[in-house]
């Protein structure tokens, strides 16, 4: 199984509501790994920003998992917006995931710039490369959503990626963070 994946981010250290304590990075690291073996997956292909992405990403490389990595913008931009502006230290792990990475040849980047318009397109480019990858592999392709379950609105990224992926006819999982 090729797995497409999107969620989220760990809560910042203000935020009210609650959608990803960083209390809970291990049992939804736990969740994730779980998932990964259920559904025999071959290959990940995901975002690096802190949470959902990093852990899947960690995960799958101890699995032994092919892994690709889609950047709306540059990896140090996206570092700083993405990865290190939330609690914990996401910031070395985010290094050590891209730079494995990159040596394979698995990492792309969508735009030069960044903006609201790049988080979309590059959750679109994470299911299109899962099915591209998918014919390549002559695998199934399921997208899972690592979220509360809940939308924040119509702004919603990890909401779209599903309703994106479910356009295409992929199946969803869900893995839970609270």
């Amino acid at each position: 199984m090729i797995i497409a994946l999107a969620g989220r981010r760990v809560d910042a250290a203000d935020e009210k509501q609650r959608r990803f304590p960083s209390e809970n990075v291990d049992i939804v690291r736990e969740r994730i790994h779980a998932m990964l073996l259920t559904q025999c997956a071959v290959a990940l292909v995901g975002s690096a920003a802190c949470g959902a992405d990093l852990l899947a990403l960690s995960e799958a490389g101890k699995l032994g998992l092919r892994r690709s990595v889609v950047l709306p913008f540059g990896r140090e931009n996206f570092r700083t917006t993405s990865v290190t502006d939330r609690p914990g230290d996401w910031g070395a792990l985010y290094d050590q995931q891209l730079n494995d990475v990159e040596k394979s040849g698995d990492l792309l980047v969508v735009h030069e710039k960044s903006d609201d318009k790049a988080y979309a397109e590059a959750n679109h480019a994470i299911v299109d490369k899962a099915l591209s990858l998918g014919q390549e592999l002559r695998d199934r392709v399921a997208a899972v959503l690592v979220w509360d379950g809940k939308s924040r609105g119509e702004r919603d990224l990890t909401e779209e990626f599903g309703f994106y992926a479910r356009g295409k006819s992929i199946p969803v999982i869900e893995v839970m963070t609270l």
